[in-house]
């Protein structure tokens, strides 16, 4: 193969390899196990989240977060709906919102009436089967993990 040959070859792969770096520093696809968040998203859907900081978070963007340490302790609540780990909950309140006391009774009596920065308020869109900040409080902002941003990717196939 002549010179010129080998340098395309070798810039398709050096691109390839940047690209997938790129999309593993940035981009997080998650399997959904669970109901916590019925109807919006099912059991098998997968969803395509990307990593963002906690500012760039909005009041009903759908979040992946790392389950708080009482839950990945065997805690007796609800199991999570992102597999081992990880909690898909709609962002309810970030910081600098009031405090929804209404929605989540455990954060009343905080001193601060609004969220306090570096806090997210989660919850899951069917209560009953939902592991949130009803439960566990307010979501560190080191524990989000991203942003939805294509939900309900095609089902993987079951092998017959």
């Amino acid at each position: 193969m002549p010179l010129l040959g080998w340098l395309a070859v070798a810039g398709a792969l050096a691109s390839a390899t940047a690209g997938l770096w790129w999309a593993r520093r940035h981009l997080l696809l998650v399997s959904v196990v669970g109901r916590s968040m019925e109807p919006t998203l099912r059991a098998g859907d997968r969803v395509l989240a990307r990593r963002v900081p906690v500012e760039r978070v909005r009041p009903g963007d759908v979040v992946v977060v790392a389950a708080p340490a009482a839950m990945t302790a065997g805690h007796p609540g609800r199991p999570g709906d992102a597999g081992p780990g990880l909690l898909i909950k709609r962002a309810y309140a970030v910081p600098g919102d009031p405090v929804p006391i209404d929605r989540v009774p455990l954060l009343r009596g905080g001193a601060d009436p609004v969220v306090p920065p570096g806090r997210l308020v989660v919850l899951g869109d069917n209560p009953p089967y939902s592991y949130d900040s009803r439960e566990c409080g307010y979501i560190p902002a080191a524990d989000l993990l991203g942003v939805v941003v294509r939900p309900r990717l095609p089902r993987q196939r079951r092998a017959a």
